[in-house]
């Protein structure tokens, strides 16, 4: 058994105040889906689950990113402020073209630019910040 032993990655989990606002972003943004039983509820019914924990996943099961409720989240601040950006998601597409369009996606979907550097000299990327303040990366690869 090698030194990692049968260890893996199993999803990554973004605090927020907001976790179905949050997993909405993601869910729109990737195309993920809800793990069972953590589907937004019918219209007027209490959200139970999206007041603690949901799981996004792709179409075919896989867990992905995960969601978990906070009282009090102190948003990143970077690259200006004392705040580091903790955790950053990096995301990528395959031409400045794709860029440009998913710049208006994010935007649309209530994410904000923290950066602009689609004119890179290496691989073109801008930084966003989603609606809860974790910075993501959108590159062309």
């Amino acid at each position: 058994m090698s030194e990692q032993g049968s260890l893996k990655m199993h999803q990554v989990v973004l605090d927020s105040t907001d976790i179905r606002g949050l997993a909405e972003f993601y869910r729109s943004l990737l195309g993920l889906v809800y793990g069972p039983g953590d589907e937004p509820p019918e219209a007027g019914e209490h959200d139970e689950r999206g007041q603690d924990w949901l799981v996004l996943r792709t179409p075919d099961g896989a867990p992905r990113l995960a969601f978990q409720h906070v009282d009090r989240l102190t948003p990143p601040t970077w690259p200006d402020g004392p705040v580091p950006q903790q955790l950053h998601l990096d995301l990528s597409v395959t031409s400045i073209e794709d860029l440009k369009a998913q710049h208006e996606r994010v935007l649309s979907l209530g994410g904000r630019l923290l950066s602009d550097n689609k004119q890179g000299p290496d691989e073109p990327f801008r930084v966003y910040a989603d609606p809860a303040g974790h910075p993501f990366c959108i590159f062309v690869a």
